[in-house]
């Protein structure tokens, strides 16, 4: 593959390895979920997941690290929303 191929795969990498990144620091500073989807995010992380997966069947090591950064900021959104739930379910 020629160098802007590889140059668009990277950017296209880094920015869906950090799109959660501005989400999980404000829902961890706040603590605050309401108006966060569950479904949405648990879809997302069975997604993310998946393409880590496929990364690792493929002996992408791009594809594992910028999905697993995306899978990590995703999960810390999801955990959260996940307790919130617990507790205003009790």
């Amino acid at each position: 593959m020629d160098i802007w191929g590889e140059l668009l795969g990277y950017i296209a990498g880094i920015c869906t390895a950090v799109v959660f990144l501005p989400q999980s620091i404000q829902t961890v500073k706040t603590k605050n979920v309401q108006g966060l989807s569950l479904l949405t995010y648990v879809i997302y992380n069975i997604g993310m997941l998946s393409w880590i997966l496929y990364g690792v069947y493929l002996h992408s090591i791009q594809m594992i690290i910028f999905n697993s950064i995306s899978f990590v900021f995703a999960s810390i959104i999801l955990y959260m929303i996940i307790q919130d739930r617990k507790k205003h379910s009790m």
